[in-house]
Parts: C-alpha cells; sequence; structure tokens
C-alpha cells in the first residue's frame, strides 16, 4: 500500500486531494495545527504547528512516505505583507526542512520519496508576459510570492541533487471549500446572503484585477499526476482563460438573482494590495502534454457552484 504524507490536509486542496489518494486505497497522513482541525475520514492525522515547530523532518523519518505533498502555506497575499516573518516560515523555510530531510532518506536508498510542493502564480508577480509558463522570470512583488519563490528554486535544487521534486504552479483555484478570507468565497457568500435579506453591501479591493479562475479538483488531480510522472518537473496548471474580479462579481450576483449589484458593492482602499498583479494567465500545454491534464469545469460553473452552495447553507 502506497503511503502519502499531506501537509494542509485540512484545506481546500487538502480535503480533495485527501479524497482523491483515498479512493486509490493509500494510507494518508495529515498534518493538522490542532486537535480542532477536522481531517477526512481515513486519514491518520499527526498534530503539528509548522509556524512554530521544526519536527516536520522527524515526521518524515517515521513515517516514510511514498509522496509527500506540500500544501502548506500562509495563502493570502494581503496577510503576507501584515506578518512577512510567518510567511517567510510557512511557506519557505518549511519547505527547505522537508527537503533536508526527504534527501536523508533518498541519500539512505531505503525509500523513493515523490516531493510535490504546490507553488503559485504569484511567483511570477507582474509578469510582462503573458501568458505565463515555466520559463517565464520568477520575480515576485508581495512576500507572499517572494516566500513561495524560495520554495520554489528550492525544489529545482533539491531536483538537481537527486531528489524526486517538482514544483506544481497552481493558478487562482476555486470550490464551495474555499474560506470566506478568500474574495472569491467572500463574494459568492455575500452575494447569497444579501439575495436572502441578511446583507446590504459588500466591500472589495480591485475589481479590474483578472485571474485565471480553475475548479479545485481538477487542480488537485494535476498535484497527483504529478507525483506519477516518470520524471519530476515543474508545471503550470491554468486554464489559459482570464475574469476580472468584476467578472466574478457580476456571475455570482446573477446566479443569485440579484440584478443591481453594481449598487450593492463598494470599492475600499484599505482592502486594495501593494504589488497587486493586474493580470494572471497561465499556459498549461506542459503540463496538457505530459501529464494527460486537462481542466473540466468553466468559469461560470465554479462561480454557479459556490453561490449555489452558500444559498444552500443559507436555508
Amino acid at each position: 500500500m502506497k503511503r502519502a504524507l499531506i501537509t494542509g490536509v485540512t484545506g481546500q486542496d487538502g480535503s480533495y486531494l485527501a479524497e482523491l489518494l483515498l479512493a486509490r486505497g493509500y494510507e494518508i497522513h495529515g498534518v493538522t495545527r490542532d486537535a480542532d482541525e477536522v481531517v477526512t475520514d481515513g486519514v491518520i492525522a499527526h498534530e503539528l504547528n509548522l509556524a512554530t515547530d521544526s519536527a516536520i523532518a522527524e515526521l518524515i523519518s517515521e513515517v516514510e512516505p511514498h509522496e509527500i505533498y506540500n500544501l502548506a502555506a500562509l495563502s493570502s497575499v494581503y496577510q503576507s505583507w501584515q506578518n512577512p516573518g510567518l510567511t517567510a516560515r510557512l511557506n519557505g523555510a518549511v519547505v527547505a526542512e522537508m527537503l533536508a530531510a526527504v534527501k536523508v532518506i533518498h541519500d539512505r536508498g531505503t525509500t523513493d520519496i515523490r516531493f510535490i510542493q504546490a507553488s503559485s502564480a504569484e511567483i511570477f508577480g507582474a509578469p510582462t508576459q503573458s501568458p505565463q509558463n515555466e520559463q517565464t522570470t520568477v520575480r515576485p512583488t508581495s512576500p507572499y510570492g517572494a516566500a513561495k519563490a524560495y520554495a520554489h528554486g528550492l525544489v529545482g535544487a533539491y531536483r538537481t541533487a537527486g531528489v524526486a521534486a517538482s514544483s506544481v504552479i497552481l493558478y487562482n483555484h476555486e470550490s464551495p471549500r474555499r474560506p470566506e478570507t478568500f474574495v472569491t468565497r467572500k463574494i459568492t457568500a455575500a452575494a447569497a446572503r444579501i439575495s436572502a435579506g441578511k446583507q446590504d453591501t459588500l466591500e472589495l479591493g480591485n475589481l479590474e484585477a483578472q485571474r485565471d479562475w480553475g475548479w479545485a479538483p481538477d487542480y488537485v488531480d494535476a498535484l497527483f499526476r504529478a507525483a506519477q510522472h516518470s520524471e519530476p518537473d515543474d508545471f503550470v496548471i491554468a486554464t489559459g482563460v482570464s475574469h476580472s474580479v468584476r467578472d466574478f462579481v457580476a456571475a455570482a450576483f446573477a446566479r443569485a438573482g440579484v440584478d443591481d449589484w453594481p449598487d450593492r458593492v463598494r470599492v475600499s482602499e484599505t482592502l486594495l494590495r501593494s504589488g497587486d498583479a493586474p493580470l494572471q494567465l497561465g499556459d498549461a500545454s506542459k503540463a496538457r502534454q505530459l501529464l494527460g491534464w486537462s481542466p473540466t469545469v468553466e468559469f461560470d460553473e465554479i462561480v454557479s457552484a459556490m453561490v449555489d452552495n452558500d444559498l444552500a447553507l443559507l436555508s
């Protein structure tokens, strides 16, 4: 039986990945911050606060998994400006500790561990090239992007040293499991509440920022495919289609049956993010060719699924 270790197992991606691997008969170990976190049934939970505890190497040595999926991160660009030190720790230094532990096992020759790093389009910052691919210059414009870029570079360095490490560069990907700290879920939840008369207005930042939004289960499938691929590598995972935040808002409110959304939305300067890329658009040609991966759910379907879920939660 294959063993997998997932950090960030209780998050959106972690929960979908756990379900995918369980369906394939894996023994799954997951890292949780505390005992109160809800873990997918069938996952063996290990309580470990990665922000303060350096015992991840010991856990890797104990479990000696066949595959490691590093999904743990401080996942908000906005929050990374508020706490750059924690961002550096979770999104960068922890990856260094994990890869060092994997290399020890690799050099010992006991288990061939495949390491999958969930990277981010934020490593490209505000790119001059569109769409972006695996050769696009890495030049982050936020503490979040900088920490992810460090981790991305580490993956390449350890791959050169013989570790089977891949960096999967994920563009924005959504689902009903997104928490409301993310702008997409904030929008769909607000649309549902305004539709139900439980909220009047919605405050947002830059409505013109354009993002390449995909379906989270599709992107988790890409992580799995990268782990199974014969050669470790870097892969951009994206739909190749961009939409503005304004487009997302319009689609969400339309699905919720709210026609007067421009009168309901307020732009707040306090929510504008420094270094925010005006456009992110990915080219996943390499993943299509080598991994056989392609997105299966389109933008309008993603928004609709999220709004429908939020409406159901109110009923």
